[in-house]
């Protein structure tokens, strides 16, 4: 009777284990090179180097990397990502992915050239499929770059891992690893692009609409610091901006669109020299996105539809959540809780009763 109780237990958690799993598997170049962003996603599994072809591709031997490499076969180097679709959304990961490749190189990624070097989303089924499509059509609609998006979004077919010497390189061969992303011309690219916007949707709150403005508006309405600040992901200096030590009740929101961003109440002080909010006013009019600047790994905070730097969050914070929301001065302007009806923002004077 144990025993079968014992089997019993190790399905069942063998199940809830995988009954939220999904996987995704994308081409993005050199898979050394994607794995590390995604592993670090909360929520993903898995991160596995491999080759895939696509689904109409018939007749292949079982790939190896002599194989891809020589660029003799329809495989493409790809990594799978197993995730939990309850922790995260695939909308999510896509932005990553975006983020890290060149969407616009039809002839490989960066010193890697050919097809098994292509870019290409390979979905599952028709909902991944639709998804992809939509995070693609966001892309290209805010001209992030001046060249069409060539990624591919295709059906695929069995997915091979890759050898064993290919997982985690960038665990096991650090330097080597660092020194091919920047020679590649990879980490560079990253850089130069990290701050352009992925997706330049308007958002909707309360029947009003927020919408960001124009290179030209924004150059016109923002000062040199709030500029530098929300558009090239600038840091202004501690215990020296407008609202690190503010005590004021009101809501603070992004200077760019006026989307509300945070509430006094949820204010206090950290003792870093910035604003600091142990959460959002609303979850859904701020985005998060991985920070790999400064030789170190943050979260940085931005506005959802302005899509203005905000600053970072961090896992050390009061509250039930434990966060820590350090926000620049520049990026917010602050309503005081008197005017909130006057400038248009009447809905959130119930906060302060």
């Amino acid at each position: 009777m144990k025993i079968i109780t014992a089997v019993y237990l190790f399905i069942g958690l063998l199940f809830a284990n995988n009954i939220n799993a999904a996987k995704i598997t994308l081409g993005g170049g050199c898979f050394w090179c994607m794995e590390a962003p995604f592993e670090k996603i909360k929520g993903v599994k898995s991160v596995t180097s491999g080759y895939m072809s696509p689904d109409n591709t018939k007749d292949l031997v079982k790939p190896t990397y002599q194989i891809v490499s020589s660029g003799k076969s329809e495989y493409v180097e790809v990594v799978q990502i197993v995730y939990d679709d309850k922790k995260v959304q695939l909308e999510q990961i896509l932005d990553i992915y975006w983020n890290n490749i060149n969407p616009t190189d039809e002839g490989g990624q960066f010193a890697d050239r050919g097809n098994q070097y292509r870019t290409v989303i390979f979905y599952e089924n028709e909902k991944q499929k639709n998804i992809a499509q939509n995070s693609k059509n966001n892309l290209e609609a805010c001209k992030k770059y001046d060249s069409p998006i060539v990624t591919a979004i295709e059906k695929g077919s069995t997915f091979y891992p890759a050898e064993e010497y290919h997982q985690d390189y960038y665990k096991k061969n650090p330097i080597r690893y660092k020194t091919y992303k920047e020679l590649s011309g990879r980490g560079q690219f990253i850089r130069n692009n990290s701050s352009k916007p992925l997706k330049c949707e308007e958002t909707k709150k309360d029947n009003k609409v927020y919408k960001k403005p124009s290179e030209k508006e924004l150059k016109e309405k923002l000062s040199s610091l709030e500029y530098e600040v929300t558009q090239k992901e600038g840091t202004e200096r501690p215990f020296a901006n407008k609202y690190w030590d503010h005590k004021e009740e009101g809501i603070y929101v992004d200077i760019t669109t006026g989307e509300p961003l945070f509430s006094s109440l949820d204010k206090y002080d950290s003792g870093s020299g910035w604003p600091a909010f142990t959460k959002p006013i609303d979850k859904d009019l701020v985005k998060t996105k991985e920070d790999n600047k400064l030789f170190m790994t943050r979260i940085e905070v931005r506005s959802k539809s302005g899509d203005a730097h905000l600053g970072h969050v961090f896992d050390d914070g009061p509250g039930p959540e434990g966060k820590r929301y350090c926000i620049n001065s520049a990026s917010l302007r602050f309503i005081p809780k008197q005017d909130l009806e006057k400038e248009g923002y009447g809905e959130y004077q119930k906060l302060f009763k």
